[in-house]
């Protein structure tokens, strides 16, 4: 490991005493998928406790489980609840199990909500034990409770409960050998997804940069760096050609650079969130700077990609550094109050489990972050997949999407806790206290123009809270708000296929603060995808067009490594 990357201040050594309880917890945590059952515990006991001293409360839920108790079967089905969407749902008796079901769903989302006394964080978490619950019994997830599984079974013959176990053998196979999931082995990087041609121009312990070939005669003077989250893999945003915004915004005449994170392993583990600032956003823009000296930079970064290069925007501003021109940001959160159902892994408790869990082995495995998300859309993403898989025999069409989504990333452990702490506890970064060279950094001295994206449906950076940048800086802000959630909502091609729509609306500096369901309410709306509306942003920020820059800079210490996609997404 590089000097620049060895970290400055180590963790302290535990006490061996201490070996024994993190050697539990770890094992506790791979039990519960990261969950503290003390921190769950101490979120049912207040809820329970202050329930039972709430008699106005145990009145208005008695008369709300009465008056479900009237509706018998006069209720109909709410057309947005997918799981009962069918038609085989209207009839008796599956019609009565399935109004019954979502009685006892509204009833216990009434109870473990609005109870006096309790903390927010706690109510968030019974709310959230009680939701799990009922959906693993849906009466949707059983075969004889299921109206299109028996009509299925009936019309098949039982071809597809045969068909669901061959799926459950081949599934249970890959969870005890780590193979590569069913769906992911057509989208190979380097074959099938990440192909925009490009050439790797830099690499260090932590990055690499690739620099993608032009694909027209001139392009525009600044170059565009694109940051996406260490989380994942970078070529969410270098899928297929047709679903590649690398590739897209490569034809409309940018010269476009991106981020590869190197997944980090066990030497990793001290590696912390200035060294991603460091080594990371402004070791690329000092390759940039060399590539193309003297151009000003577009920036675009991704969810959390976007939190660190707004980071590494305030540390340019208060140190002068002007070679930022723009900033794009997707999903991306700086204040992390309301950070959806994300804050139910963010309490003391549940970071001391995290961190036992990575102090074994010195990174979180990805499994670990998507079990989270998993969890947090159980309905969707868990159960009815599994009812799909195993019942109906069907599994989903290979996606490139799909098949990035199973390529999981590691996180190291000094990191990750960092930005658990510094960022979701301790919202550091949006009060002035988030710290780059021994001193705070400060969001309002960021003054470029900003493109500022969230996604209707996102749970993971949720659009209310991304639109909090409209208080944390001063420059002119266009606000978009795509229709679709955390991924899909940014992987949004032109062209013929799934609905997509967005608002779009720009305010100035000067202006009076908008509040979101006001923006929401008036904001201009649009159909089909943002990408061109982005482009159009980009190309007023820009300036005249020239011919296209050299590939890498050899004079300068950038000569072309490899071809792209590189090295580092390849690492298992």
């Amino acid at each position: 490991m590089t000097e620049a990357l060895k970290s400055s201040s180590p963790q302290p050594e535990r006490p061996a005493v201490d070996d024994i309880d993190r050697t539990v917890h770890a094992q506790l945590a791979r039990l519960t998928m990261g969950l503290s059952p003390a921190s769950m515990g101490a979120a049912m006991l207040d809820w329970l406790g202050h329930l039972a001293l709430s008699p106005g409360k145990q009145q208005a839920l008695a008369r709300q489980a009465l008056a479900s108790l009237a509706e018998g079967a006069n209720a109909e089905l709410p057309s947005h609840d997918r799981r009962f969407a069918a038609p085989e749902w209207q009839r008796w008796p599956f019609n009565r199990l399935a109004q019954n079901f979502q009685r006892q769903e509204r009833w216990w989302q009434a109870a473990t909500t609005g109870v006096h006394g309790v903390s927010p964080h706690h109510e968030q978490q019974a709310a959230f034990l009680a939701r799990q619950w009922l959906d693993m019994f849906s009466p949707s997830n059983f075969l004889w409770t299921n109206p299109e599984v028996l009509a299925t079974t009936v019309k098949s013959g039982g071809a597809n409960l045969l068909q669901g176990a061959k799926h459950q053998w081949q599934d249970t196979l890959q969870l005890l050998t780590g193979k590569q999931a069913d769906g992911a082995a057509p989208f190979q990087p380097g074959k099938d997804v990440a192909i925009t041609p490009g050439k790797v121009v830099f690499r260090n312990h932590l990055i690499e940069l690739i620099q993608y070939a032009p694909q027209t005669e001139t392009v525009f003077a600044e170059p565009l760096l694109i940051v996406p989250p260490w989380i994942m893999k970078f070529y969410i945003l270098d899928l297929s050609p047709a679903d590649s915004l690398v590739r897209y915004m490569v034809e409309q005449g940018h010269s476009v650079f991106i981020i590869s994170w190197r997944n980090p392993g066990a030497e990793d583990r001290d590696l912390g969130m200035d060294d991603y600032l460091k080594s990371g956003v402004l070791a690329a823009l000092d390759a940039i700077s060399a590539i193309v000296p003297e151009r000003q930079v577009q920036a675009l970064g991704y969810c959390l990609g976007g939190t660190l290069l707004s980071i590494a925007a305030a540390y340019l501003a208060r140190s002068g550094d002007k070679r930022l021109n723009s900033l794009t940001l997707l999903t991306s959160e700086m204040d992390f109050t309301e950070p959806g159902e994300l804050s139910l892994f963010i309490d003391e408790s549940q970071l001391h489990l995290l961190e036992d869990m990575m102090a074994d082995k010195g990174y979180l495995e990805g499994g670990q972050m998507a079990g989270a998300f998993t969890m947090m859309n159980a309905r969707d993403l868990l159960w009815s997949r599994l009812v799909n898989a195993y019942l109906m025999g069907k599994r989903p069409a290979p996606s490139d999407l799909g098949a990035w989504n199973a390529d999981a990333t590691r996180m190291p452990y000094r990191q990750h806790s960092e930005y658990l702490r510094g960022l979701y506890r301790d919202n550091d970064l949006a009060q002035g206290r988030y710290q780059v060279d021994g001193k705070p950094v400060a969001l309002p001295d960021i003054r470029l123009p900003i493109f500022s994206l969230g996604a209707l449906r996102d749970t993971v950076a949720p659009w209310r809270s991304v639109y909090k940048i409209h208080l944390l800086t001063r420059g002119e802000i266009t606000f978009c708000l795509s229709s679709g959630g955390h991924n899909v909502g940014v992987v949004s091609p032109p062209g013929p296929g799934v609905a997509r729509s967005y608002q779009l609306a720009t305010h100035s500096p000067d202006a009076n603060y908008i509040d979101p369901d006001s923006w929401v309410a008036s904001a201009p709306a649009f159909e089909g995808s943002w990408w061109p509306a982005w482009a159009n942003w980009l190309q007023q920020h820009s300036g005249a067009r020239v011919a296209p820059p050299a590939m890498g800079n050899e004079a300068a210490g950038y000569a072309p490594l490899d071809d792209a996609p590189g090295r580092y997404v390849l690492m298992p």
